[in-house]
């Protein structure tokens, strides 16, 4: 099984985007039971907080669905539990690393090569956003 990690800021907006949108094109693929597929923040500001509502209705418009997630915040443990963590931005992988202590087995990636993902959360562009998160995901699946 395949277990991956989607880390941003809060966890309200790319990271969970992210974690639905492979969790669908798994799905889709006939592939559920082959992945474990979560999302988290490198922050406590958001936790308990469920999708926000503009990510939340940029997934509804291709027909995803969020419901029941709540924002959380990524551990040290989650090093170990999963097999890639992917992170949507520079800041967020920096994050990452501090909060594991480090990355030896190179587990630790940024979901677009050479490219964050769009911020929407400063923006307000959530199809940016759309179209980095599923551009990803794909890649992601291909491996």
């Amino acid at each position: 099984m395949k277990k991956i990690l989607f880390v941003c800021h809060g966890n309200i907006c790319r990271s969970p985007m992210a974690e639905f949108v492979m969790k669908y094109l798994v799905e889709k693929e006939g592939l559920t039971d082959q992945f474990l597929i979560e999302s988290a923040a490198t922050s406590t500001e958001e936790i308990g907080n469920p999708v926000y509502p503009p990510a939340r209705r940029k997934l509804a418009e291709h027909g995803i669905r969020c419901d029941g997630h709540s924002a959380r915040q990524m551990t040290r443990a989650d090093y170990n539990r999963f097999d890639l963590l992917i992170g949507m931005d520079q800041w967020n992988l920096r994050n990452m690393e501090r909060i594991c202590g480090g990355d030896p087995e190179g587990k630790i990636h940024p979901l677009l090569v050479n490219k964050d993902v769009a911020d929407p959360w400063y923006t307000g562009d959530f199809e940016a956003t759309w179209q980095d998160v599923l551009k990803g995901c794909k890649t992601l699946l291909d491996l």
